[in-house]
């Protein structure tokens, strides 16, 4: 057993509650979320001092904080729907998606909750998908699935929905951009149920039960169907589509990137074709995946040597709190365009702890912006 296996643990009932409080908090994303357990060690704790960190880093108001009776009734729900709600310290959580900061604190789970621990290929695409294309899309699927992949996509219409229907039987996950009790879109809602009732694939989804999907929500479903899979496949995308955002944030997750070439005269495969000239693996049938995919499985430590549980990475709490001079310093040196925190460190001579500090205070205070790869940009002070 690796030092990384034997950190994972499962949360108990407590720790769930806590964490469930602190993801549902006023301006605590994934990545504060994570930061926030490094630093306090616990969710607990980190509760405890949201009000005053946000206060400090010039929030006008108190943030709203996720209390015990809501976060208590939004587990009972889940238990009610069949659910499970899974963190990311626990060794069922994907370990893929562990992998990415910004992977969510919590995962509701419907279904069979073993699909996750398997590698898995994503397979998007149009939702006006073309007859050919949904073809495509099913003999990708079934192949990586006979080759032991799970498949993952987004329950939409078209190429998510052919690659879902390819492997039911085998391991499918789908994605969901709202709650598990708000599935869309409705036409697919008896795959779903095929989904989450056959017993090898499973429902995900990071929004809290009752949460109508909204527009801006889908991408957010999108960051999590690119982390979940080690490789990304495209099969139809016109070029404005939102499968085009999912093989943008697969890169910049370092995932691989495929895409099924098409005819100029079809404007699903301008998308596609603009990929393969970007760099993407032009690929036209399932070994086109599975000889790319092959280094990664079993290799690839970023995939498989899961990291250890976020309690043992706590660091030190700092002993004094950054001055109000060392805030001001920082917040100046910030603006709107974004700043490597690296490049924020040198700038101002300050001890990287103290940096992070102030970064986690303005992020509560909802004053900052934090950006793919780890930049950050500064918002005015609310109420301004």
């Amino acid at each position: 057993m690796t030092h990384g296996e034997s950190a994972l643990k499962s949360l108990s009932d407590s720790e769930r509650l806590d964490w469930l409080q602190l993801a549902r908090s006023e301006n605590v994303g994934p990545v504060t979320f994570r930061k926030l357990l490094r630093h306090f060690g616990s969710a607990g704790k980190a509760l405890a001092a949201l009000p005053d960190m946000a206060r400090r880093g010039g929030a006008s108001r108190s943030p709203r904080i996720c209390s015990k009776g809501d976060a208590e009734r939004e587990l009972e729900r889940a238990a009610t729907f069949g659910c499970r709600m899974i963190g990311l310290s626990e060794p069922v959580y994907p370990a893929a998606l562990r992998a990415a900061e910004s992977a969510p604190a919590l995962l509701t789970v419907r279904g069979h909750i073993d699909v996750l621990s398997r590698p898995a290929v994503a397979i998007v695409g149009s939702r006006n998908a073309s007859v050919v294309g949904c073809k495509i899309a099913r003999n990708l699927a079934a192949g990586v699935a006979g080759a032991g992949y799970a498949t993952v996509s987004g329950l939409a219409r078209g190429i998510d929905a052919a690659a879902h229907e390819a492997t039911v039987e085998t391991g499918t996950i789908a994605v969901m951009a709202g709650g598990l009790d708000r599935p869309y879109p409705p036409q697919n809602i008896e795959l779903l149920e095929a989904i989450c009732e056959n017993g090898q694939s499973a429902a995900i989804s990071e929004m809290p039960f009752g949460w109508e999907p909204r527009a801006r929500d889908f991408p957010r479903r999108n960051r999590i169907i690119a982390g979940v899979g080690l490789g990304l496949v495209v099969v139809e995308a016109a070029r404005k589509s939102g499968s085009l955002i999912s093989a943008r944030i697969a890169g910049e997750l370092g995932r691989l990137v495929f895409a099924v070439p098409g005819s100029p005269l079809d404007p699903r495969a301008r998308g596609t074709n603009d990929l393969i000239r970007d760099g993407a693996i032009l690929t036209a049938e399932p070994d086109d995946l599975l000889e790319a995919l092959a280094p990664l499985t079993g290799k690839d430590a970023r995939f498989n040597q899961p990291m250890p549980s976020l309690e043992e990475e706590a660091v030190p709490a700092i002993d004094a709190k950054p001055s109000e001079e060392i805030r001001t310093h920082i917040a100046t040196a910030l603006g709107p365009a974004p700043a490597a925190v690296d490049d924020l460190v040198r700038h101002t001579g300050l001890p990287p702890s103290e940096v992070y500090m102030v970064l986690l205070e303005l992020d509560l205070a909802g004053r900052l912006t934090r950006h793919p790869g780890g930049s950050v940009s500064l918002l005015p002070p609310i109420g301004n």
